[in-house]
C-alpha cells in the first residue's frame, strides 16, 4: 500500500466521508481534487488535468480552480446534478504544527443551493425526502433558499412521483435501506439527485415542527432536518413552520396532464415559453412568480376560496388606475423570502439589506393604494400588512445607498451610527489637514519658521527643528525621537496620540465595520418571520393583480360554479390564441348537462380537436386557481380531477411505445376518476390494428357511461362509433366542420352538433405537399375501399373476434385461431408461431424489440 504524504493522508481521510461528492481542497488560493475527483473535474470543468508528487511510487492526478472563481466552477458541477463539498483550512497556517487543519464547511447539493445560476429567480428550488411506512408515504419538501416547508402522507409511489414532477425537486432524500426499484422508477421521470440519510433527529426544531402530531410526520420531516445541518452547517433559523396538505384539497392531475395540457413547460421544448404559466406571468415580483407557479399546480376545491380570489380579481379589474399604481410600487420590491433566507444563512451583504430596506420603503405605499380602493377585503389587507417600519429605521440609519459588495472591504456604515468608527474616520480622512494645522500652531508657538511635520514608516510622525533653533523649544513638550546630522526629530503627545489614530484608522474602520454589520444582520434575523408573513401577502396581491391584468388584456370573463352542468360559450384556448396574434381565434361553445355528460368529437386531423379539448380544461383550471377565463361566459363544475390522453409520444426512457403509454395513461384515468372528474381522450386505439383500436375505445367509452359517469371528451376517427349515441344516453356526438372548394379542404373549426361526414385524410396529406402521383393514387385506393361493404362497430356491445373473421390483412390481439386444414389439423408451422407469440411479454419490451420479434415470426409465416 502507497505511504502518502501527510497532506495527502488529510484529503484521503477527509474524501472518505463524502464520497458521492467533489471535495474542493483548499490549499492556499486555489481548490484542489486529486485521483478520480480530479480525471472526472477536468472532463466536465473542461480544465487541465496535471499531477503531483504525494509520497506514493505513481504520481497523483491533480486539478484546481482558484479560489475567487470557484463559484462558478461549482454551479457548473451543481448543474449537472453534483455534489460539491467545500473544505477550507480552519487554521492559520502560521500557528498550524504540521500540516494546517482542514474541515468540510458545507457541502452543496442541487436541492441546497443558495445563490448562482443554479437558483432561478422566478422558480422554487425544492429539496425533497421520502419515507415508506406501511401503506403510506411521508412526503417532505423544503425550500432552503426561501425557508418554504411542505410536508404530507400520500398514498402510493405515483403520488409521489406526480408532486415531484409538479414541484420540480431537484434532489430527493431517502433512506439507505429504502427499494432500489422504487428509486429507479422515481428518476426515470425526472433528473433528480438521490441522497440518503438514516437520523430522524428533531432536537431544536420546536417552533416549526410542534403542530406535527403524526410520527410519520415527524420522522419524515426529520430526515431532511439532518440532511440540511449535516450538509449546510449553518444556521437555518429561517426555515418557517411546517404546513401540512392534503392532496385532495386541492385539483388532482398526474404528470402526464400536467405535460399534455402543457401547464408550467411545453412538450417540445420542454421550457416556459408557450405554456400557461407563460401566458399567465404578468407578475412583479420573483416571489410571486413562483406563487403563480404554485397555484397553477394546485387550483383549488373549495368553491368558497376560489370566489374570494375571483372577487379580489374584480376588484382589481374595476379600479384600473389603482391596479397600475400598484403594479408600479411592486416593481420595486425585491425578493424579501430569499432575502430572509440569506439573513439567516449568514451569506447576505450590505447590498443586499439596501435591496431589503428599499422593498420596505414600497409597503406603507402599497397600503394606501389598497385603502384608496375603498372595498372591504382590500381595506383588511392593507391593515393587516405588517410594514416592518422600525427594521426600515434601522436600515436607513445604520447602512450607507451604495455600499460595496464585499463586508470586509468598509464603506458600510453611516456617518452617526457609531462613535468611535466616526473617530476613526475623522482621523483616516482629516489626518493630513490636522497635521498641517499642527505644523502652523507649531511654528507660532515656538517662532521656527522652519518646524516641519513629517513622516516616515519607521519612526512614523515627528516634529523637525534645525540644530540651530532646538533652544526655542519649550522645555518638558517635546520628546526626542531621532538625531540627524543637522536637525532633530522631536513628538508632543498631542501628536502621537493623533498618530495611533490615523495608523490605525483605516484597519480599526474595516474590523469594526464588519463588526457592526455582523451584528445588525443579527438584529435582522429577528425580523425574518415578520417579513416571511409580508412576503406571502405581497405575492398574493401580485398574483391576483396578474390576473386581472390578464383578464383585462385578453377579454376575459369571470366564471360561475354550478354542480348540475358546464356551459362555455365562445370559448377560446388562451395560450393558442395569444400565440396567434393578430389572426382571428376561431370560439367555440361546450355544452355538458347532468343528463349528458360526454362528447364524442369527430373531424379531420388539423381541425383543433385537440385544441378544443384542451381549452375545456385550460378554462377549468383557471377557473378554480381564482382567475378569469377565456369566454363570454362560463359555467363550471368544480372538478377534482382531470386526465387526459392526447398527443402521441414514445416513452423512451423506460423504452414504452406510444401505444403502452396511451393504455397506461388510460388506465390511470379509468381507475381513478369520480362522477366529478373531466376526463379528456384524444384518438385512443390508434396504436393498434384498426379493429383492435376501434373496439378498445367502444369499451372505454361504455366503461366511462356505466361505470364512472365523469364529463368526458373523447375525439376520435373511427366513425363508426359515432352510431353509439343510439344506445347511450350520456353521450352526445359533436365535429368539427370542414368544407371542401375547389377539391381542397377548408378548415371552419368550428364545433357543430353530430358526426363528421368524412375525415379529409388525404386532404390533409395535400396540405402536407406529398407528391401528386402518391396523392392520385391514394384517391383511387380510396374510392376502390368505400365501394366494398364496410365492416360497423355493433352499438354498445363488446367488439370481438366475429367482426375480425373476413379480414385477413390485420392482426388481432384477440385468440383468433389459425385455419385448419381439411384434416382439422392446424400446420405445425403455424402452432410454433402461435406458442411464440404466446410466450412474448410485451410489458417488458422496447418498441425496437417488438419490432425485431415481429420481424421473426413474420419470416416463419413467409
Amino acid at each position: 500500500m502507497a505511504t502518502y504524504t501527510p497532506m495527502i493522508q488529510q484529503y484521503l481521510k477527509i474524501k472518505a466521508e463524502y464520497q458521492d461528492a467533489f471535495l474542493f481542497f483548499r490549499l492556499g488560493d486555489f481548490y484542489e481534487m486529486f485521483f478520480e475527483d480530479a480525471k472526472r473535474a477536468s472532463a466536465e470543468l473542461e480544465i487541465t488535468l496535471t499531477s503531483r508528487d504525494g509520497g506514493g511510487d505513481e504520481r497523483i492526478p491533480m486539478c484546481g480552480v482558484p479560489y475567487h472563481s470557484a463559484p462558478g466552477y461549482i454551479e457548473a458541477l451543481i448543474e449537472k446534478g453534483y455534489k460539491v463539498a467545500i473544505c477550507e483550512q480552519t487554521e492559520d497556517p502560521k500557528q498550524a504544527k504540521g500540516v494546517v487543519r482542514r474541515e468540510v464547511v458545507q457541502l452543496i447539493t442541487p436541492g441546497t443551493v443558495m445563490n448562482g445560476r443554479g437558483l432561478q429567480e422566478r422558480e422554487n428550488n425544492y429539496l425533497a425526502s421520502v419515507t415508506a411506512f406501511p401503506s403510506k408515504f411521508g412526503f417532505a419538501l423544503t425550500d432552503l433558499s426561501t425557508g418554504e416547508n411542505q410536508l404530507a402522507l400520500l398514498n402510493s409511489l405515483d403520488d409521489i412521483i406526480n408532486e415531484m414532477y409538479s414541484m420540480g425537486a431537484k434532489e430527493l432524500v431517502v433512506d439507505h435501506g429504502f427499494p432500489e426499484p422504487w428509486i429507479k422508477k422515481m428518476t426515470e421521470r425526472s433528473k433528480i439527485t438521490i441522497s440518503f440519510e438514516g437520523e430522524t433527529n428533531t432536537d431544536g426544531f420546536a417552533p416549526i415542527i410542534d403542530h406535527l402530531e403524526d410520527l410519520r410526520l415527524k420522522e419524515t420531516f426529520g430526515r431532511l432536518l439532518n440532511y440540511l445541518q449535516k450538509t449546510q452547517k449553518r444556521s437555518l433559523d429561517h426555515l418557517q413552520k411546517v404546513k401540512i396538505y392534503q392532496l385532495h384539497d386541492f385539483m388532482k392531475m398526474d404528470l402526464y396532464s400536467k405535460r399534455n395540457l402543457e401547464l408550467t413547460e411545453t412538450i417540445r421544448s420542454k421550457g416556459k415559453k408557450g405554456s400557461l404559466l407563460w401566458l399567465l406571468d404578468e407578475t412583479k415580483t420573483a416571489m410571486g412568480a413562483r406563487m403563480l407557479k404554485q397555484w397553477i399546480d394546485r387550483p383549488l376545491l373549495s368553491e368558497q376560496e376560489i370566489e374570494n380570489r375571483l372577487q379580489m380579481v374584480q376588484t382589481l379589474l374595476d379600479h384600473y388606475f389603482e391596479r397600475e399604481d400598484l403594479r408600479e410600487r411592486l416593481k420595486e420590491v425585491y425578493d424579501l423570502e430569499r432575502l430572509a433566507g440569506r439573513v439567516a444563512f449568514g451569506n447576505v451583504n450590505a447590498r443586499d439589506l439596501i435591496q431589503l430596506k428599499k422593498s420596505l420603503e414600497q409597503v406603507p405605499a402599497i397600503q394606501a393604494v389598497l385603502t384608496s380602493i375603498k372595498q372591504e377585503r382590500m381595506n383588511e389587507i392593507a391593515e393587516n400588512i405588517d410594514s416592518c417600519s422600525d427594521l426600515t429605521e434601522l436600515l436607513e440609519a445604520a447602512l450607507v445607498e451604495n455600499p460595496p459588495l464585499s463586508i470586509k472591504d468598509g464603506n458600510i456604515m453611516k456617518d452617526g451610527f457609531h462613535e468611535q468608527l466616526d473617530q476613526f474616520r475623522d482621523a483616516s480622512r482629516n489626518g493630513k489637514s490636522w497635521i498641517a494645522e499642527l505644523e502652523q500652531q507649531e511654528r507660532v508657538r515656538t517662532g521656527i519658521k522652519s518646524l516641519k511635520i513629517g513622516f516616515n514608516r519607521v519612526f512614523g510622525y515627528y516634529i523637525e527643528v534645525t540644530r540651530a533653533n532646538i533652544h526655542l523649544l519649550e522645555e518638558g513638550r517635546y520628546t526626542r525621537k531621532q538625531t540627524l546630522t543637522n536637525a532633530e526629530r522631536f513628538i508632543t503627545p498631542e501628536l502621537k496620540e493623533k498618530e495611533t489614530l490615523i495608523l490605525e484608522a483605516e484597519e480599526k474602520m474595516v474590523d469594526i465595520e464588519y463588526e457592526l454589520f455582523v451584528n445588525l444582520r443579527e438584529q435582522v434575523k429577528q425580523y425574518i418571520p415578520r417579513l416571511q408573513a409580508l412576503s406571502k401577502c405581497i405575492s398574493e396581491l401580485d398574483v391576483l393583480q396578474c390576473f386581472a391584468v390578464i383578464s383585462e388584456k385578453r377579454h376575459y370573463s369571470k366564471p360561475s360554479f354550478s354542480n348540475q352542468e358546464l356551459l362555455i360559450k365562445e370559448g377560446r384556448h388562451p395560450v393558442v390564441e395569444k400565440v396567434m396574434n393578430s389572426q382571428e381565434y376561431v370560439p367555440n361553445d361546450c355544452s355538458f348537462s347532468k343528463e349528458r355528460g360526454m362528447l364524442l368529437i369527430t373531424g379531420p386531423n388539423m381541425s383543433g380537436k385537440s385544441t378544443y379539448m384542451r381549452q375545456v380544461a385550460l378554462t377549468a383550471i383557471l377557473a378554480q386557481i381564482g382567475c378569469f377565463v377565456p369566454a363570454e361566459e362560463a359555467v363550471l363544475p368544480i372538478f377534482d380531477q382531470i386526465f387526459t390522453r392526447i398527443g402521441a409520444a414514445d416513452d423512451l426512457i423506460s423504452g414504452q411505445s406510444t401505444f403502452m403509454v396511451e393504455m397506461l395513461e388510460a388506465k390511470n384515468a379509468i381507475v381513478h376518476a369520480t362522477e366529478n372528474s373531466l376526463i379528456l381522450f384524444d384518438e385512443i386505439g390508434r396504436g393498434t390494428s384498426t379493429y383492435d383500436g376501434m373496439a378498445l375505445a367502444q369499451a372505454i367509452i361504455e366503461h366511462i357511461h356505466h361505470y364512472i359517469g365523469a364529463k368526458t371528451l373523447f375525439s376520435t376517427h373511427y366513425h363508426e362509433l359515432t352510431s353509439l349515441s343510439d344506445e347511450l344516453p350520456q353521450l352526445q356526438n359533436v365535429h368539427v366542420s370542414a368544407i371542401e372548394e375547389n377539391g381542397k379542404v377548408v378548415f371552419l373549426h368550428k364545433i357543430k352538433e353530430g358526426p363528421a361526414d368524412k375525415s379529409y385524410g388525404i386532404h390533409v396529406a395535400e396540405l402536407a405537399e406529398l407528391p401528386e402521383e402518391l396523392i392520385s393514387r391514394a384517391k383511387e385506393i380510396l374510392k376502390s375501399l368505400e365501394a366494398e361493404q364496410t365492416v360497423k362497430v355493433p352499438p354498445a356491445v363488446m367488439v370481438n373476434e366475429e367482426a375480425f373473421k373476413n379480414d385477413e390483412t390485420q392482426l388481432s390481439f384477440f385468440n383468433e385461431m389459425p385455419k385448419k386444414k381439411e384434416n382439422n389439423q392446424v400446420p405445425k408451422k403455424d402452432m410454433q408461431v402461435l406458442d411464440q407469440i404466446r410466450s412474448i411479454n410485451l410489458l417488458e419490451m422496447t418498441p425496437l424489440d417488438a419490432m425485431n420479434e415481429l420481424y421473426q415470426i413474420q419470416k416463419k409465416l413467409k
